[in-house]
């Protein structure tokens, strides 16, 4: 305890705020990431089947959503962030705190699900959906049965993925004190020149990240037949 005293004082000094930044950060990465899959998956549903070459090619649908998707994936976060106070404060009240980190959170991650899932559905061989169609399945059928169902592993590459890429979307949103590890390496860590702090961010970070792609590893085995 001495050693870490010594090393590491600002951390034995501030330990009590670890734990409900740790919590933070899970309950961001979480809520972002489900309600990123059930907007993203649709429109990346969309956009494949209705692509030139889709099972139901619309023009004006795919374009429309492959600029809109393109738009908001081109926004630098940091830029995101201020743009969406409006919002924010029409749904909180506030531009501050963890539930005003969901809506850059959510805004930000949806194009990426969205691009994720779509290429993971491309994935899928051409002679699989060729069959499909020749064999008198309707869209639903498809949809569900063959780009769902049977690219199950490249959703969840995709969704872990998506996961860690938020993980640093959660630290920058630090900066408007929506609480969770990256608040913490901004306030402490930056501001106040702890650098011990900023360190076992770090090493807490590269940790969650590890679990989720282990995680997510894991799973693609499961899942692959």
């Amino acid at each position: 305890m001495d050693i870490l005293s010594s090393w590491m004082p600002n951390v034995i000094k501030n330990a009590a705020l670890f734990p409900d930044a740790i919590m933070d950060t899970l309950i961001m990465l979480v809520v972002t990431g489900v309600v990123s899959f059930v907007i993203g998956l649709p429109l990346a549903v969309l956009v494949v089947i209705t692509k030139p070459d889709g099972i139901l090619p619309n023009k004006p649908v795919f374009w429309v959503l492959d600029k809109i998707i393109n738009l908001f994936r081109a926004i630098p976060f940091v830029i995101l962030i201020p743009m969406t106070f409006v919002l924010t404060r029409m749904i909180f009240h506030t531009t501050v705190g963890i539930k005003c980190a969901f809506v850059p959170l959510i805004i930000g991650t949806v194009p990426f699900v969205a691009r994720q899932l779509e290429s993971a559905m491309e994935e899928i061989p051409e002679g699989i959906i060729e069959a499909s169609v020749s064999m008198g399945m309707s869209p639903w059928q498809i949809i569900g049965n063959v780009y769902l169902k049977q690219n199950i592993p490249g959703m969840v590459r995709g969704m872990t993925i998506t996961l860690i890429a938020t993980i640093g979307q959660i630290a920058v949103v630090g900066i408007i004190g929506a609480g969770g590890l990256g608040d913490l390496a901004i306030r402490f860590g930056w501001q106040r020149q702890m650098g011990d702090i900023t360190l076992v961010v770090l090493v807490l970070l590269l940790i969650i990240i590890s679990i989720i792609q282990a995680f997510g590893d894991w799973l693609v085995k499961k899942t692959t037949h």
